[in-house]
């Protein structure tokens, strides 16, 4: 009988993978009553509920303001094919996408939404701050979103349902599946896979459709998993392109009876494959740390949208007991500024307190010496969720708070970033040969 060998002690073990919770077994908030805040407070519920049906009927000029990514743009897509079927005449509804660069509240974006002339105006998934009303007409305005915000958040006037309070926080397109499913037996046929499509975009095409979330298992029978998780993919892939095709992917995901029919768009094939190219030069650059080994930065020169593809993947990848957040900056996106993605390991995700990168982002920028810092980074920094968090801001002004952040700084000892200790080389072991920093030190051109 063969026996194992006894375990060599000075071997280092591999370092266990962190366990971390299911998304959809948050923990919930509750009322004074105790019952279950979910998706959202009922109150909000009701109003965006009462909006949308307002708006079908009234027999006037609509106007769906979506994001650019597939979560908003199958937001969007629900939302219109909800108001058709409430009988809304669709030469009524207008969509309009924001600009590369821009937000709903840049002066051009709000004088391109008046010129539609609303009446009624939805915004979905585009974050959330308080501001003047979205345009300077008559109109009514509902916000349905799922990023971080506080009551006072929100445009001048709007009506607003956000989900960012309410564990296991929903996407802007699963809350919009949920209020608009009850409205007409066929939101649920046409859009069960939007909903699924918008929610896999964010949440990642692991997540679990296990209560409170609704049960999609007949969705994934007619559809497949594989079609919609790849459909995801190429909805987003024209707006992270150079070109900054939004219209393309709206124009497509509204026309479509299915993920098939995205699949076999040549516009979009073309696109993912620019898309990948362009991760694939980028992806191999070396970070750098801050000195405490909480945040790991990397520098990229891109003009196109793939900096939070690069921060999600090294979320995954990067491993240390130090570290709490991921930042990748390009600064080749908009001239004059630099774009930037923030990600929380999966490392870190378990952590208690747990990780919030727009606290901690803000913490930064207030500890620059110049003490105006926070001021001049302005509106669009650190803007999103809390653990995944961006911006846009300035380059002078992003040089500042790398340097409050003290990033690049030696120390005596770095953080380990890979789980996997080099061997001794004293007692005659060789040095481990395969680590991240050769990854990062052989770029494929």
């Amino acid at each position: 009988m063969k026996r194992k060998a006894a375990p060599n002690p000075s071997t280092p073990t591999k370092r266990k993978r962190p366990e971390v919770p299911e998304y959809h077994l948050a923990t919930p908030a509750r009322d004074g009553s105790g019952e279950i805040i979910w998706p959202a407070p009922e109150d909000q519920i009701r109003t965006a509920t009462d909006f949308i049906i307002e708006c079908a009927k009234s027999n006037e000029r609509a106007l769906i303001v979506p994001d650019k990514d597939t979560d908003g743009l199958a937001s969007g897509a629900i939302l219109h094919r909800t108001l058709v079927a409430l009988g809304l005449d669709p030469t009524l509804i207008d969509v309009h996408l924001i600009e590369k660069g821009n937000t709903i509240h840049s002066t051009s974006e709000r004088t391109a939404m008046k010129a539609s002339n609303p009446s009624y105006i939805i915004i979905l998934d585009q974050g959330s701050r308080k501001s003047p009303p979205v345009i300077d007409s008559p109109h009514k305005a509902l916000v349905i979103d799922h990023h971080h915000a506080e009551l006072e958040d929100f445009p001048e006037s709007a009506l607003f349902i956000n989900a960012c309070h309410s564990p296991p926080v929903v996407t802007s397109s699963l809350l919009t599946y949920l209020l608009c499913e009850p409205l007409h037996s066929d939101v649920a046929t046409q859009c069960d896979w939007l909903c699924v499509m918008g929610t896999h975009g964010d949440l990642g095409t692991t997540l679990k459709w296990e209560a409170p979330f609704p049960d999609m298992k007949d969705t994934f029978k007619k559809y497949t998993k594989k079609a919609l998780n790849d459909a995801v993919s190429s909805i987003n892939a024209p707006r992270r392109t150079a070109t900054y095709d939004v219209r393309s992917a709206w124009d497509i995901l509204l026309s479509s009876a299915g993920p098939a029919d995205v699949l076999k768009h040549p516009r979009l094939l073309a696109a993912r494959r620019e898309v990948g190219d362009e991760v694939e030069r980028c992806t191999h650059t070396a970070p750098k740390f801050t000195p405490d080994g909480k945040v790991a930065v990397f520098r990229i020169e891109s003009a196109a949208q793939v900096h939070p593809i690069i921060a999600t993947r090294w979320a995954g990848h990067l491993n240390s007991n130090k570290l709490d957040f991921i930042l990748v900056a390009n600064s080749g996106y908009l001239p004059g500024k630099v774009n930037f993605s923030c990600r929380v390991p999966r490392c870190a995700r378990s952590r208690d307190p747990p990780v919030d990168i727009i606290v901690a982002l803000k913490q930064y920028a207030a500890d620059a010496p110049s003490g105006t810092l926070v001021e001049r980074l302005g509106e669009d920094f650190a803007h999103g969720h809390t653990v995944a968090s961006g911006g846009i801001v300035n380059h002078d002004e992003f040089e500042e708070l790398m340097a409050s952040m003290r990033v690049g700084e030696k120390v005596s000892k770095p953080a380990e970033t890979n789980g996997s200790p080099q061997k001794n080389t004293k007692n005659g072991t060789a040095k481990q040969k395969n680590t991240l920093m050769n990854y990062f030190a052989k770029p494929k051109s």
